[in-house]
């Protein structure tokens, strides 16, 4: 089996974004477009080296893609679709087949490019061009077929004949090329045109005047091969991936009540039997497990959520939840939060940098911040986990079975020892011994008359 060589476009400018971001860095269904391109190139196809050529906010690019096993090609004046491809031909093999791409084509599918390669293969083209047929082709380069079904020439919409404007095949840019021969092509490329640019497309009527063959791979839905060169194509594409992701979720066992109002990063990952409701969005790494409840508006990024966790109108971001939880409403899990098993975290309640333990709750109105909460624990209303003393942060420690009464503060670094208990109104500083209460707030004076004294006394 020859060996795949992907080439990915992600050079231009893509003013008709008008952003200080390049485009193909503007993300869809949660990744960077060009991110989307490169799976199908890594895991889609398997190809032995993917090559990703650069040119505008190239430093940006290669940041966000440094991590990929790509190889970058600048190109450093932007000069079309062939030149880009020119400046990879000393990375490409002499045998094997290149397949042309475009970091702003996000909804590409990688069954869609095997297919392509297999048709090529199967056909002994020289080439092969992916191509749709659309209702409505204005805009698009046409493919020209001779007798026999192979591509003889691409025609631009603005150089089409009034009779080739009338076809409704249109070429995607996407290509499979033998490696040999599109080496051999590139060398005939020129820019002999209004534009001075070199065009990948002429390599079609450059092959066929050598004799060598062409062909057309016609796909079937259009969307797949859908560029992004504005905000509204971007919100289109989103439209298009959200409901791909959504629909395989829905597949998979998932319920969700309203799709047009659910948006699920495509990195997500949920159990059967599952229920999203409304609003939600999920975003990032995250993972959700079994008969799970996400309540309408609830934002969840970068968390692992086990079995039958209730999450209602709260915010979740790099966070672990333990099975059978109950969170919010309009509770929010900052950053390095670990919930155990069967605990609750109420309304208003902000936990962040804490650990709580199995069957705690914190039912509304707290502050858990740098805490370490053992199993069993009741933190009241009101009650702030004092952490930071203006310079740094400090740790407080409440351990097992203890319980914090209503408006406490715990000033850290501090611990409440098993079975503690603190009563309402305290403001703790030092540690509460194991089984002991503790209470730390001023002898309630009531001063007689003093109202009036002071002429503060209304009459009715």
């Amino acid at each position: 089996m020859s060996k795949i060589t992907a080439v990915i476009l992600a050079a231009g400018a893509g003013t008709r974004m008008k952003s200080k971001l390049p485009k193909v860095l503007h993300p869809v269904g949660g990744k960077a477009m060009v991110e989307h391109v490169i799976d199908i190139a890594e895991e889609g196809i398997a190809a032995e080296k993917t090559i990703l050529v650069i040119g505008h906010g190239a430093d940006l690019v290669k940041k966000a893609t440094g991590h990929r096993n790509v190889s970058f090609v600048l190109q450093e004046e932007q000069l079309g679709t062939g030149h880009a491809v020119m400046q990879t031909d000393h990375l490409l093999e002499e045998e094997g087949l290149v397949l042309l791409l475009y970091g702003d084509t996000p909804l590409i599918r990688g069954n869609v490019i095997q297919h392509l390669i297999d048709f090529h293969r199967e056909g002994g083209f020289q080439a092969t061009v992916l191509t749709a047929v659309m209702e409505d082709p204005t805009g698009y380069g046409r493919i020209v077929r001779d007798e026999d079904g192979r591509v003889m020439r691409i025609v631009e919409q603005k150089d089409a004949t009034p009779e080739e404007k009338t076809i409704q095949e249109i070429n995607s840019g996407i290509y499979c090329y033998e490696s040999k021969f599109l080496k051999q092509a590139l060398k005939e490329l020129t820019n002999n045109n209004a534009q001075k640019e070199y065009y990948i497309t002429d390599v079609v009527e450059i092959l066929n005047r050598q004799g060598y063959k062409v062909g057309a791979f016609t796909i079937e839905d259009p969307t797949d091969i859908m560029g992004v060169n504005s905000r509204v194509q971007l919100a289109e594409a989103e439209e298009v991936m959200q409901m791909r992701i959504l629909t395989g979720l829905m597949e998979s066992g998932v319920t969700i009540l309203d799709p047009k109002n659910t948006y699920i990063d495509k990195t997500v990952v949920i159990g059967r039997d599952t229920i999203i409701y409304p609003g939600a969005i999920i975003k990032g790494n995250t993972e959700i497990g079994e008969d799970c409840i996400i309540g309408h508006n609830s934002r969840i990024e970068n968390c692992i959520l086990k079995n039958r966790v209730e999450v209602q109108s709260s915010t979740l971001i790099d966070s672990f939840v333990e099975d059978d939880c109950h969170i919010g409403p309009y509770a929010y899990l900052r950053p390095n939060s670990k919930l155990g098993k069967h605990v609750k975290i109420g309304d208003f309640v902000e936990v962040k940098n804490s650990t709580i333990g199995d069957h705690s709750k914190a039912s509304h109105l707290a502050y858990i911040g740098d805490g370490e909460v053992g199993k069993n624990v009741n933190i009241g209303c009101g009650v702030v986990f004092v952490n930071y003393d203006g310079k740094n942060k400090h740790k407080a420690v409440v351990e097992d079975n203890a319980f914090i009464g209503s408006n406490v503060n715990l000033v850290a670094p501090v611990t409440v020892e098993k079975n503690g208990y603190v009563a309402t109104g305290s403001t703790i500083t030092k540690t509460v011994p194991a089984g002991a209460l503790s209470v730390a707030r001023a002898k309630q004076e009531n001063k007689q008359g003093w109202v009036e004294r002071k002429g503060l006394l209304k009459k009715d």
